[in-house]
């Protein structure tokens, strides 16, 4: 499902040049829940900026889906993101002036999709969630715990392949944080979702099928 070869990112300006990652070879099958781990500054986050194709690499190539993504144009890039990835964030990234279920209905406004069906999709993604009674509400009715479920219920709406978790447990306490990670295996477990999480939780990490480790933009194991 993901595949990246030789992949080296670097940032430069005019006085130095940055090594995000150097080199880096992963492969993830379809239906792995795989987390990324490592110290900060190590890489991490750029990594899943390059397999979310928000980033480019320096070199290497991506294949998401069986599909070389690297000499995609921005026009391709942006379809394939919207129909084939689902991003959820630390920080949530809700629309405070929107209710829960049109936060969700959004990645599916870029799609031909009646209104009456984005609400449908909208609803049962809230459903997977456990959180049909508050489709209504607004992100600031909300607990940290509750937020993150509508994050991952806007990930999922549009049945994506790939769902990627920039550190979706890091501003929750360890109960909220359990129920975030019991809603994401499940999804992994009943859709087969392909699952790529970065992580400073070692507790969490142990949960999923499988744990690298970066350091210094190389991966150590």
């Amino acid at each position: 499902m993901i595949e990246l070869k030789n992949v080296s990112k670097s940032y430069r300006t005019d006085t130095i040049e940055t090594l995000a990652l150097q080199n880096l070879n992963l492969s993830v099958p379809a239906g792995e829940f795989l987390s990324i781990m490592g110290p900060s500054g190590c890489g991490k986050s750029t990594l899943l900026n390059i397999m979310g194709l928000i980033d480019e690499p320096s070199t290497g190539s991506v294949i998401l889906a069986d599909q070389e993504i690297t000499n995609y144009n921005g026009t391709q890039i942006a379809k394939f993101r919207n129909e084939q990835l689902g991003f959820i964030f630390q920080s949530f990234h809700l629309i405070n002036d929107l209710s829960v279920v049109d936060n969700v209905e959004l990645p599916l406004l870029y799609r031909n999709i009646s209104g009456k069906e984005r609400r449908r999709m909208a609803l049962e993604a809230l459903a997977h969630v456990t959180l049909s009674n508050r489709a209504g509400h607004f992100p600031n009715q909300l607990s940290g715990g509750q937020k993150q479920r509508v994050a991952i219920a806007r990930a999922i709406v549009g049945q994506p392949n790939i769902i990627l978790a920039d550190e979706p447990t890091g501003n929750l306490d360890s109960r909220m944080g359990d129920e975030i990670m019991d809603i994401l295996l499940r999804l992994n477990a009943e859709l087969g979702t392909t699952i790529v999480m970065v992580t400073h939780d070692d507790r969490m990490a142990r949960k999923t099928h499988r744990l690298i480790r970066l350091s210094d933009g190389e991966r150590v194991s």
